[in-house]
């Protein structure tokens, strides 16, 4: 059974999971109603980061314009342009064995495309989520839900995988950023 988390909340990933090396990060969430005429197009990203929580280039960001690492350790399995539907709206695939030793963690982004020209924010985004799975048995490890908290954002920072002692833990953030994605890439040493 998946462990539920909080905002804030740390756990272990790979110390009570021997030999866990393949997840898929799921990530889902649902629009509020909404008629500003615009679809909503939410995307996922995510960021290899070093111990100074900076990209070391841009190729260490992947998102649906990069869309697999070149260390084959992060891949991004496509943009989802609407968001329809139940389940993970999108996912990002993770080879913890693959990761370059360099990285140190890998943080996990939601951005809303075109956000200010659509007039479109977090407030206006329900059931946010991420979840971690075991690609292998296909067993949902960790969920996050990340409540109702936003309002003016347009970029959040869901959750982040990290090394500690060799093991990898995942840390439950949950924080917001207004400016999208170029704000959150900033923040990260990437450019766009």
């Amino acid at each position: 059974m998946a462990v539920s988390l909080s905002k804030g909340q740390k756990v272990d990933l790979t110390k009570g999971n021997p030999g866990l090396s393949k997840l898929v990060i799921g990530l889902g969430w649902d629009t509020n109603k909404y008629d500003g005429g615009a679809a909503f197009d939410l995307d996922a990203a995510a960021f290899l980061l070093g111990g100074n929580g900076k990209a070391a280039s841009d190729a260490d960001f992947v998102f649906y314009g990069n869309l697999k690492h070149a260390s084959g350790g992060v891949e991004h399995m496509g943009d989802n342009l609407t968001g329809e539907g139940d389940g993970d709206d999108e996912q990002i695939k993770v080879n913890l064995a693959s990761v370059p030793t360099t990285v140190e963690k890998i943080d996990f982004a939601v951005t809303i495309y075109e956000a200010e020209e659509r007039k479109q924010n977090f407030g206006q985004v329900s059931n946010a989520y991420i979840r971690i799975v075991d690609e292998i048995s296909n067993a949902e490890l960790i969920r996050y839900d990340l409540g109702e908290d936003f309002s003016v954002e347009t970029a959040v920072v869901v959750g982040e995988l990290y090394r500690n002692n060799g093991e990898w833990k995942f840390n439950a953030i949950g924080s917001g950023f207004q400016g999208g994605l170029k704000a959150l890439c900033q923040n990260f040493g990437v450019n766009v």
